[in-house]
């Protein structure tokens, strides 16, 4: 017998060829290199549980920008007629943004060369001016909201729709110490002119551009130079306009400040348009509503008590208690009497039967006792998703204090972030906008805010303070935050914002005001002989003395 040794294979002379083997070998080679790494799991072409999983992902613009037209329009519809869809955007504007977020300016006072006095008497100053125009609707271009309902709704329009935009302008107004005006751009009207991506350079009414995906624009080397927006909806048919298309710049010219504000959160690089946060549970969440529906739907006919009347014998007559609609029609149009066979039961009603009938009725089993647990289930699985606990978006927290709070504590952290973005994308480029008019005109002085953009920053740095966090047991959670305070690790400032969402420095000058009219109120209410009534000499010694021996 002879044998050929090849990787390890021993096969008797005759049965292979040493060709055969090495093709053998070759194949299983090609095998093993597929199969390496995670193709035994999440990327196996071989295993039954995954063989089905046909899938494919292109760029940023095939896998989001191409669907976002469809997934606005489900996103919306959701969040109208889906209660859980509806509460989960609600949910997170409350929590992150709630009555607005406040400014609380940080002003570098060493690098400005400012003392702690001058620091905070600036600070106070701007905060006054910009109340001015924050406090007022003169700040909305459409004259509607004040800047802290801008803010909840440019949030909730981004999470529908997966981005918002807002265009920076500046209209005079009479009465109006400042000219900027925030206008509103829902995320439909920033489209493509024509609605049709260019990838490759071109004209587009009769300008050059590089690239144009749903009406942003870049240059050759990717970066984002203006956005094109239509003079209206596109599915709008209320208005006679002709649609029109509008090319504005990111920033301008001269000044290098933003013109427009794109307010979204990115998943790819690459990627030019948001994703609205309810795109990855859009079918669950539609599922849901169609089994909720259907249980509901059977619960209603089980409510129902249906009779059947089982005949003896086959008639010419229609069924019990039944008529054609034509000719119910028309003995009501007639005025005629009702047919003795048009019946209806009653409470307590006892009717003869005609020879051979009898009745039978019908019992549902609806709704199905799983129905809760399927629910939450899914729902559970939909909420992890969108990050918010299901206790938290089903305002369901009758549970035990520990996951009540572990919930919550978990929740904050989103909210956290998204409130990180948010004012990052909306909130400081508009306060950096008005804050640069109000030096320009005089109403705020800042020596060198023109002449370094360090020197800029120093000024405008500012912290946006949102809503308090939920506490689920004060006394605990004050006493900890003095401890936090006393000990270094944050500051009277950071623990009055994340307690209360106040202001530190705001609630000690209301503080001392407090203190001083509370003392005039106490002099005013105290007789005056009281407050007159002069010590006896050696009175103050001799009750001392009496204290001692005592």
């Amino acid at each position: 017998m002879y044998q050929e040794r090849t990787t390890g294979l021993i096969l008797p002379d005759g049965v292979r060829t040493s060709g055969a083997i090495r093709q053998e070998v070759a194949a299983r080679a090609v095998i093993s290199a597929i199969n390496s790494g995670y193709s035994h799991y999440g990327a196996s072409r071989t295993k039954a549980n995954v063989r089905g999983w046909n899938s494919y992902s292109g760029s940023a613009k095939e896998d989001i920008e191409d669907n976002l037209d469809l997934l606005r329009q489900r996103s919306r519809d959701a969040y109208m007629g889906i209660p859980t869809a509806t509460a989960a955007l609600k949910t997170l504007r409350t929590n992150v943004i709630a009555g607005g977020l406040m400014p609380s300016p940080q002003i570098d006072g060493d690098y400005l060369g400012l003392s702690s006095g001058q620091v905070e008497e600036l600070q106070a100053q701007i905060l006054r001016e910009f109340s001015l125009w924050a406090d007022s609707t003169a700040c909305d271009a459409d004259r509607v909201d004040d800047f802290y309902g801008l803010q909840q709704l440019a949030f909730l329009s981004s999470l529908m729709n997966g981005d918002a935009f807002a265009a920076l302008t500046l209209k005079p107004r009479p009465g109006q110490p400042y000219d900027l005006r925030v206008r509103l751009i829902e995320a439909d009207r920033v489209c493509s002119p024509n609605y049709r991506d260019r990838m490759t350079p071109g004209k587009v009414m009769g300008l050059d551009v590089a690239s144009i995906v749903q009406g942003v624009e870049t240059d050759e080397d990717g970066e984002i130079i203006a956005y094109w927006i239509a003079n209206k909806h596109p599915r709008s048919y209320t208005t006679l306009k002709t649609q029109d298309w509008k090319r504005v710049e990111v920033y301008g010219r001269k000044t290098g400040m933003k013109n427009v504000l794109h307010i979204m959160q990115r998943e790819r690089a690459g990627q030019r348009r948001g994703v609205p946060i309810l795109a990855p549970v859009l079918e669950t969440l539609k599922q849901l509503e169609r089994y909720a529906e259907a249980e509901t739907t059977a619960a209603l006919l089980g409510a129902i008590f249906t009779v059947f009347v089982k005949k003896g014998s086959i008639t010419d007559e229609g069924p019990f208690g039944q008529m054609m609609r034509d000719e119910l029609m028309k003995r009501m149009a007639g005025g005629g009497e009702r047919d003795p066979n048009d019946l209806e039961l009653g409470a307590g009603l006892i009717m003869d039967l005609e020879m051979g009938e009898s009745v039978d009725t019908v019992e549902t089993q609806h709704p199905h006792s799983g129905y809760d647990t399927f629910m939450m289930a899914r729902m559970k699985q939909a909420a992890s998703a969108l990050e918010i606990p299901v206790n938290v978006l089903y305002k369901h927290l009758d549970v035990n204090f520990s996951c009540a709070r572990g919930a919550l504590n978990e929740f904050w952290r989103t909210c956290g972030m998204m409130r990180d973005w948010f004012s990052e994308d909306f909130c400081q480029p508009i306060y950096e906008m008005w804050l640069t008019e109000a030096v320009a005109r005089g109403r705020i002085d800042a020596p060198g805010y023109f002449d370094d953009p360090a020197i800029r920053k120093a000024y405008t740095d500012c912290k946006w303070n949102g809503p308090a966090r939920t506490a689920m047991n004060p006394s605990q959670e004050v006493e900890a935050a003095v401890k936090r305070v006393e000990a270094g690790f944050s500051t009277a400032a950071e623990e009055t914002a994340q307690l209360t969402g106040g202001d530190y420095n705001r609630n000690i000058r209301q503080r001392l005001l407090e203190a001083e009219r509370k003392r005039k109120v106490t002099e005013a209410s105290t007789p005056a002989q009281l407050q007159e009534q002069p010590q006896l000499p050696g009175a103050g010694q001799k009750q001392e003395e009496g204290n001692q021996n005592g």
